[in-house]
């Protein structure tokens, strides 16, 4: 995330339960490009520059598919360093006929779609924050049409081979019960929002334009999925130093939210049940 000058609380890996891992594996590899870092019988740790884990995937023996109506992911969304390699996975989704959504968002260009079983999927770029427009704390956003046709001009003669090392998960969107115990929980762990939508916010950490969104799309008051159904099992959340973790920690159990500590990490619940790994980064 370098185009911040001061510390960041970021988004990491995304842990996805799913209902047929070899099937999935190969979706990430063939049509999302991912490399495999790690894998057994019911893991796979997916990377897109050979070290850092990006996206886990587990399949658990008693798997049941992905439940409508409840909280949970969204989408999660992985950032590409520049504009031609999205030009690039855009050729390489038409020739393997993906079905696809596209959105201009004024910061950033974006391509949706879902895998095998059902979890969203964002794949996009950003805007030079130079021409983000910032109001009254608040980042202007739309959902207008992308110029699709631009975007691949600009990555003529580049050819996709997979995601870029420079990849990143960019933000985590999820689906929650209720907007206001969910803002108040995420403002405890760092975070301000930045800009809203009908039933739905945006939350970042040093002027970004969302790590995370947050909706009720699903309905207020959303039950929370079966604990072994396809679906979010947990993400990351990653802070600058241990101080300002353990702030948050704080600030997270003065609300009443139970935390365990894993070694270096700590996972918590925010109020719709989405499981949160929180650690400082290397």
């Amino acid at each position: 995330m370098n185009f911040h000058k001061e510390p960041l609380i970021y988004t990491g890996e995304v842990h996805l339960n799913v209902t047929d891992l070899e099937k999935s594996v190969n979706y990430y590899k063939e049509v999302i490009g991912f490399k495999v870092l790690e894998e057994e019988a019911n893991k796979a740790v997916l990377t897109a520059d050979g070290k850092t884990p990006l996206l886990i995937l587990e399949q658990p023996e008693n798997v049941t598919p992905k439940e409508p109506h409840r909280s949970g992911l969204y989408h999660f969304a992985l950032l590409l360093p520049e504009r031609a390699d999205l030009g690039a996975i855009i050729k390489h989704f038409i020739q393997h006929n993906v079905r696809l959504g596209a959105s201009d968002h004024l910061v950033s260009e974006a391509l949706y779609l879902s895998d095998p079983d059902g979890n969203g999927i964002e794949v996009y770029i950003d805007r030079d924050p130079s021409v983000w427009h910032w109001e009254d704390g608040k980042v202007a956003m739309s959902t207008d049409p992308l110029d699709g046709e631009s975007i691949i001009a600009e990555s003529a003669g580049r050819v996709w081979d997979g995601l870029p090392a420079g990849t990143v998960m960019g933000h985590v969107h999820l689906h929650v019960a209720h907007l206001p115990e969910t803002k108040t929980f995420y403002n405890a762990l760092g975070f301000e929002v930045v800009t809203t939508y009908p039933q739905a916010l945006f939350m970042s950490n040093g002027k970004y334009h969302h790590h995370l969104g947050l909706n009720t799309w699903n309905g207020v008051g959303a039950p929370r999925p079966s604990e072994d159904s396809a679906g979010l099992r947990s993400f990351t959340l990653i802070y600058p130093t241990e101080s300002v973790l353990k702030e948050a920690l704080a600030k997270v159990e003065a609300l009443g939210v139970e935390v365990e500590s894993l070694g270096n990490e700590n996972l918590i619940e925010d109020p719709s049940g989405n499981r949160i790994v929180l650690r400082v980064g290397n």
